[in-house]
């Protein structure tokens, strides 16, 4: 996500936040406007599964969901009552956890109600982990998918692995998989991918994605075909990825995709404990 994003963002998200009481609270109207939620009766659905999560982790629901009624003006002077709900910052967390991280504003959220500080550089670095997370996720999808299409095309798992090796070999420049494994100091028995940085996963994921639909497209059939057609598709993302002068052989290991997604977990477990409680505020919010 690009800094200018982030911070147009950060700054929506900030205006928009209420205290009272020591209390740091959302109003769910607002919310939704901003998770680009066009009907409120979606937006409530989403608050209902993120209640039923709070009930979940034996959180008291009340603390972090509660319902008001506010005036709004409809014109010419008059007002009518409006339903809403103050949600805290474990509140949000929960309905963004709900929501569909590809949109710019679920992912941003995911991270902003994440984190108990709310500095944008701290969450400018903590969407970059999570979109790093992401991409190794969606790889993981697509190459199931794959795997999936090729066994019904003649090719079993000991094949399957043999052409994502031929494609490894095309897209790293000629270094197979043991050998970037190598190359990037990554122990035997542990995947190449978790280690990879965000650009080359996509990358990955992309060759991944074609050579499944052409397989069903063309209706391929055996190894060695679709091993010719997995090499192409790897080659030809490789010089995409040359025009920016990217060469992924090249780009150095980053850290181990597990222990990055325990960290962020731990993080947001240690954060969401301070949380704040609703029921300290006892008026001027209904």
């Amino acid at each position: 996500m690009q800094t200018d994003i982030i911070a147009k963002l950060h700054s929506a998200f900030e205006d928009a936040a209420k205290n009272e009481n020591e209390v740091t609270f959302w109003y769910a109207r607002d919310i939704q406007a901003m998770l680009d939620y066009a009907r409120w009766e979606n937006f409530e659905a989403a608050i209902e599964r993120a209640r039923t999560s709070c009930q979940t982790s034996e959180q008291p629901v009340e603390n972090h969901f509660r319902e008001v009624t506010k005036m709004v003006e409809i014109g010419s002077g008059t007002s009518r009552p409006v339903r809403d709900i103050m949600l805290t910052r474990y509140a949000c967390y929960l309905i963004a956890q709900n929501g569909d991280p590809k949109k710019e504003a679920i992912a941003f959220a995911q991270s902003y109600f994440a984190l108990q500080t709310r500095k944008q550089e701290l969450l400018e670095e903590r969407l970059h982990l999570a979109e790093r997370i992401q991409a190794r996720s969606k790889l993981t999808e697509t190459e199931k998918q794959l795997s999936s299409t090729l066994y019904q095309h003649g090719v079993d798992d000991r094949g399957f692995g043999e052409i994502r090796s031929r494609g490894d070999n095309a897209l790293f420049g000629g270094h197979n998989t043991a050998q970037m494994k190598a190359k990037l100091g990554v122990k035997s028995g542990r995947a190449l991918a978790d280690f990879l940085p965000t650009v080359t996963l996509k990358a990955k994921e992309f060759a991944a994605a074609i050579t499944d639909f052409n397989v069903r497209k063309k209706n391929l059939h055996g190894k060695s075909v679709i091993g010719d057609e997995h090499v192409k598709n790897n080659r030809d993302v490789r010089g995409v990825l040359a025009k920016s002068d990217i060469k992924p052989e090249n780009l150095p290991a980053e850290e181990d995709i597990q222990k990055l997604e325990r960290r962020v977990k731990t993080q947001e477990k240690k954060s969401l404990k301070a949380e704040g409680d609703l029921t300290k505020i006892t008026k001027g919010s209904d």
